[in-house]
């Protein structure tokens, strides 16, 4: 089931083509979500804030892969805006040892050298014996979350966001109702959060690689079939995507060893507020991955009018949305907490609604941004987002370590929105060249 996205109405295209990605990336949280609440009310604020870092950790090392996918989805999505099928099937089985072999790599590293990076993130002695063994447990499972991500942007950069969908769907209700039976009825601790993860994300990898081999023949990859320069253009897409997400979220985790400094009440305040956090602006992130596949299916087809309503579309829609959504967050943001946390945690419910107000007043900014990740990225310019990345991840981290010692943790706060402002600016005068 494919879908051209260089034909119908603009703004009416991309929004239903990113509704299913929306709803995906909802259901992906709903993963970690799961283990968050289910271990924040059964086995503490010491587990919660286990679970919570190694999210940080997790969301950092697979930001490496889905970046990856990303790019490759782009290539894909270009040749199939220029009618090029042949080439694109080509270029399937390349992509995908590429990123299977960068997945057994990070692997084994991660494996070999889990206690040295948990020293690094500076995580406090109480918490890090069950941090190692959430750990441990998860990675197991990232080769199906390789398979998941390198089908479904395949999948989508012919049009079909809904197939995906339907596969995540399925794992993340399994995911609930393991990580109750585990964790509630087997009383397996920590280590059975992170097992229902693992079994979750192997039903949704190799559910949806088998249905595309199956029902998406013309998207089988084609081993032993020779293109020329196709390595070079998947990799120069793929290791920009990767390098983006990556220094993305290789700033995030500096700021959650920051917050780890602070104490055990701080560090599970930010587990439980980052968790709403993703919540909060994730449909503006899927909404910025749609209209870059439809950015490059346009661009691969000469539609440049057609990106052109494009662009002044998807930021119209963007802003008002996260305009929306920050002003639900700073209403509620006491009440949110209160859902992962036991409102008897005064303190930590305290912490994480400063968070939120602070930080949550802004994701017009991040909106923005994720477009211009998109933008650049659908016309063959996936530099440009990494340099936007640099900026923004960059003011974040250097205003935080300066400035947290003297003003606290309310510092670390501020930081995160003058990062995005600051490439904002940077990312719409180089769209406005």
């Amino acid at each position: 089931m494919t879908k051209d996205l260089t034909r119908g109405s603009v703004t009416g295209t991309m929004i239903v083509f990113a509704l299913p990605m929306i709803l995906g990336n909802f259901l992906q949280q709903c993963y970690n979500i799961a283990d968050t609440l289910i271990v924040g009310h059964y086995l503490g604020a010491g587990a919660l804030a286990a679970v919570g870092s190694a999210y940080t950790l997790m969301t950092f090392l697979t930001s490496i892969l889905m970046g990856l996918c990303m790019g490759s989805g782009s290539v894909f999505s270009l040749y199939f805006g220029r009618g090029d099928l042949s080439r694109m099937g080509r270029s399937i089985p390349t992509a995908f040892v590429f990123i299977g072999s960068v997945t057994l790599v990070i692997n084994v590293a991660v494996c070999l050298n889990v206690k040295g990076i948990l020293r690094l993130l500076q995580v406090p002695a109480d918490v890090f014996p069950l941090m190692e063994e959430y750990v441990r447990i998860i990675f197991l499972g990232i080769f199906f979350v390789f398979l998941y991500n390198f089908f479904s942007f395949l999948l989508r950069s012919v049009g079909n966001s809904v197939t995906p969908l339907y596969f995540l769907g399925g794992a993340a209700v399994l995911n609930i109702a393991l990580d109750l039976w585990f964790v509630a009825g087997l009383h397996r601790g920590i280590a059975g959060a992170a097992e229902a993860t693992v079994l979750a994300q192997m039903v949704s990898g190799l559910g949806l690689g088998l249905y595309t081999w199956v029902k998406e023949p013309s998207l089988r990859p084609r081993f032993g079939e020779r293109a020329p320069g196709i390595l070079g253009e998947i990799l120069r897409f793929s290791t920009a995507a990767c390098i983006q997400q990556s220094v993305m979220n290789f700033g995030i985790l500096m700021i959650q060893g920051l917050v780890n400094s602070f104490g055990t009440a701080v560090m599970a305040a930010f587990a439980a507020a980052v968790k709403i956090d993703a919540f909060a602006y994730m449909p503006a992130q899927e909404f910025g991955s749609a209209f870059s596949l439809f950015t490059s299916q346009n661009h691969g087809a000469g539609a440049k009018d057609r990106v052109a309503q494009g662009v002044r579309s998807a930021v119209r829609v963007s802003v008002l949305f996260c305009l929306g959504v920050s002003a639900l967050i700073f209403l509620t943001a006491p009440a949110l907490m209160g859902i992962f946390i036991d409102r008897a945690q005064g303190e930590i419910i305290a912490i994480g609604a400063q968070y939120l107000r602070i930080e949550g007043a802004f994701y017009f900014g991040i909106g923005v941004l994720f477009l211009l990740y998109g933008y650049f990225r659908g016309i063959g310019r996936p530099e440009m987002s990494i340099v936007l990345t640099v900026i923004s991840l960059g003011t974040r981290v250097l205003l935080a370590y300066a400035l947290a010692p003297v003003f606290g943790v309310e510092a670390i706060w501020w930081s995160i929105p003058i990062g995005w402002g600051l490439a904002d600016l940077v990312g719409l005068l180089c769209l406005k060249k």
